[in-house]
């Protein structure tokens, strides 16, 4: 009945970012709204970093004009809350940064609007490690803490041009294809709407870069992506046996779906700690930063990154048929694996390097 909602929502969302950003560009630049370069960076001269005011007000407007609330209403406007305390913490940390602590309480506080309100919660494990059903303080704890990281690791790949872009609508737009698929289509146009907002936007920040989303798109993109993966592992828990798309193991595709930004996430918060540094303290030892010092451009790391995201979502849905726990074991060894093929690569290109000027 809402398919087609689901398409328009897209088109509206792109349509209405597309339009919005050059007027953002021209307010950041008289402004002097700018991400200015720096020894972690990597771009090398000034630019606009607003892009996530006109992703915000593409998938927003799009989210309320074409969800059908009289169906689905009840949670939505709880969700639409949180999207706005991110979406300020976002604004004021673009214009004025803000310590991390206090856009992590802000963090938290919206993970509890969704919750306690919206009913966005992990009810159980769905057998991984044999373990089913959790406590509702177990529930809570697991939810928030899910939310924020993936919050964040969405946020901390937005170092290069397009690449958490073309991450997210990679995200948004497989779960939203299931979503549409089980007739969800609160969530489906939730997931387009951001995926047709963010294509707008990777127009200005494909190479040469006319400005970055900033926190206030990757939080508020970081946000969605959050709220998405944990409906669609609880969603599909409540899909009765046979239907033609259940997944079997619904939590080891998720991690597939967001393997990238996640384990990248993991890696560098675990090296910091292990050299002695806070694990928010900014580097530049991300995949990206590592591919571009290998000598790759923004766009030929962003497509390297991209297909090696894609790899991971197919293999997680062709290998669904395992168990949870053998699934997430595929991917984990698979990702240490290209990890460690990826570091090897990146050693020699160094000691080639240092060869050469000795």
């Amino acid at each position: 009945m809402y398919d087609y909602d689901v398409i328009i929502s897209f088109i509206t969302a792109f349509t209405l970012t597309y339009f919005v950003i050059p007027p953002v560009i021209r307010v950041a630049i008289a402004k002097h709204l700018y991400d200015e370069p720096n020894e972690r960076r990597s771009h090398f001269v000034p630019t606009p970093r607003l892009g996530g005011v006109a992703i915000f007000a593409g998938a927003i407007f799009s989210i309320m004009l074409w969800t059908p609330f009289t169906q689905y209403g009840g949670d939505i406007q709880y969700v639409l809350c949180a999207f706005i305390l991110i979406f300020l913490v976002g604004v004021k940390d673009d214009i004025t940064e803000i310590s991390p602590s206090k856009k992590l309480m802000v963090e938290i506080l919206a993970a509890g609007i969704l919750f306690f309100k919206a009913g966005v919660k992990i009810t159980g494990l769905h057998g991984i490690m044999g373990i089913e059903a959790i406590s509702p303080v177990w529930s809570a704890l697991l939810t928030i803490f899910a939310i924020i990281v993936i919050i964040n690791a969405i946020n901390l790949m937005d170092g290069i041009n397009g690449l958490s872009g073309s991450l997210t609508i990679l995200i948004t737009g497989t779960l939203g294809i299931w979503f549409l698929l089980i007739k969800r289509y609160d969530f489906a146009i939730m997931a387009l709407s951001a995926a047709g907002a963010t294509a707008a936007f990777l127009k200005y920040n494909y190479s040469p870069a006319q400005i970055f989303m900033g926190d206030t798109g990757a939080l508020l993109l970081g946000l969605i992506c959050s709220i998405l993966t944990i409906n669609f592992i609880e969603f599909n828990s409540m899909l009765e046996d046979p239907h033609p798309f259940k997944i079997n193991a619904a939590p080891g595709v998720a991690i597939g779906i967001l393997i990238l930004p996640l384990f990248d996430t993991l890696r560098v918060f675990t090296t910091r700690v292990v050299k002695g540094k806070h694990p928010l303290y900014p580097d530049r030892t991300h995949i990206h930063h590592l591919l571009l010092d290998a000598g790759l451009n923004h766009m030929q790391a962003t497509a390297v990154l991209v297909a090696t995201s894609v790899f991971f979502i197919v293999l997680g849905f062709l290998l669904q048929r395992y168990t949870n726990s053998a699934l997430l074991i595929i991917l984990l060894l698979i990702g240490i694996a290209s990890l460690m093929v990826s570091g090897l690569i990146y050693s020699l290109y160094k000691r080639s390097i240092r060869e050469q000027q000795g």
